[in-house]
């Protein structure tokens, strides 16, 4: 029933830009928090950013900080991932995701089980 469709990975240069989207359904989506994730080559699932149930407050990785940009169209069931300034090592591959509630600190939620297949990003130098 949960389903994650993410999209716009491809191959850039560094200082290039990419733009992702990801589509879900499932759940009521603006109920949601929602969260953006990637895994590199050889390493296990890191937090890229999060962005609150209307948009109006977002939280970024320190290695993604001032470079990327969340955002959301709660219209669209879809949420964005701008990125700017790509560095090689932010190859990897791009996942979204709802967080679970409970913790007071709302960024700090965890993800869902459910993930969708990614979306690769790839940097060259």
């Amino acid at each position: 029933q949960v389903q994650l469709v993410e999209s716009g990975g491809g191959l850039v240069q560094a200082g290039g830009s990419l733009r992702l989207s990801c589509a879900a359904s499932g759940r009521t989506f603006r109920n949601y928090d929602m969260a953006w994730y990637r895994q590199a080559p050889g390493k296990g699932r890191e937090f890229v950013a999060a962005i609150s149930r209307t948009g109006g407050s977002t939280y970024y990785s320190d290695s993604v900080k001032g470079r990327f940009t969340i955002s959301r169209d709660n219209a669209q069931n879809t949420v964005y991932l701008q990125m700017n300034g790509l560095k090689p090592e932010d190859t990897a591959i791009y996942y979204c995701n709802y967080l679970r509630t409970g913790s007071i600190i709302w960024y700090r939620n965890t993800p869902y089980d459910n993930w969708g297949q990614g979306t690769q990003v790839t940097v060259s130098s």
